[in-house]
């Protein structure tokens, strides 16, 4: 971490050809139960939960701790069972009911573009625990990670999709990145990717660092950090 932003860490699975998901409408299983378990001590160590609207509305995830026991070590450490949700959504139009705003217990932020604040108040903004925030337009990541440190975020995990991925990398904002690669293929040209095209600054002559590769209950399990540390 630094004064201005947290620590940066994205976590994703995909196949050996580089896909999050199939084509079909049932989410697709890429991680191993180990591997599950490992990601779950991950987003215990870590202030906050990040994806995006399109992660929201396609998965429906609740972003939070599943091992009772990293819950009550949390609460030991004063803090709460499980993380602050970050969503970033230009237009806030995301459903009152999804599970990211009603399960937890450390509330959810939902950081919209500033010409979509006011209807994003209005659909999100009666919610418990839901605070939109205005963050640009469109929307700044630089500005959303300097909003969460002032909140006190230290560590920030991104678990996607893969537009998310793409934009912190794009601009140079991920620290960490945990990739977990599943032992099989989708072969399926719509199935979404882990990042889409762009101009990484991840090149050859500056590329992530690998610090571990292992075997995670079948799945390969690869740490990188940026070259030159934060």
């Amino acid at each position: 971490m630094t004064a201005e932003r947290p620590r940066v860490i994205l976590s994703c699975a995909v196949s050996l050809d580089g896909r999050i998901d199939d084509a079909s409408p049932d989410r697709l299983r890429l991680s191993s139960e180990a591997d599950f378990d490992e990601v779950d001590e991950l987003r215990a160590s870590c202030d906050a939960i990040l994806v995006g609207a399109g992660t929201v509305r396609a998965d429906n995830p609740r972003l939070l701790v599943r091992s009772p026991e990293r819950q009550r070590r949390r609460r030991a450490e004063g803090r709460t069972a499980h993380l602050r949700k970050v969503v970033l959504s230009s237009s806030g139009d995301l459903d009152p009911a999804a599970r990211v705003f009603t399960t937890g217990d450390a509330g959810c932020l939902v950081y919209v573009a500033d010409g979509a604040r006011a209807a994003a108040e209005r659909r999100l903004g009666g919610l418990d625990g839901v605070e939109v925030v205005a963050a640009g337009q469109p929307v700044r990541l630089d500005t959303v990670l300097a909003d969460l440190a002032r909140r006190g975020v230290r560590r920030l995990l991104v678990e996607g999709g893969g537009a998310v991925h793409t934009a912190f990398l794009t601009q140079d904002l991920a620290d960490e990145l945990r990739l977990a690669v599943a032992p099989f293929f989708v072969g399926d040209a719509d199935a979404p990717r882990f990042v889409h095209p762009g101009a990484f600054p991840q090149r050859p002559d500056r590329p992530l660092r690998l610090v571990s590769a292992r075997d995670v209950g079948g799945t390969a399990v690869l740490h990188y950090v940026a070259g030159e540390e934060r």
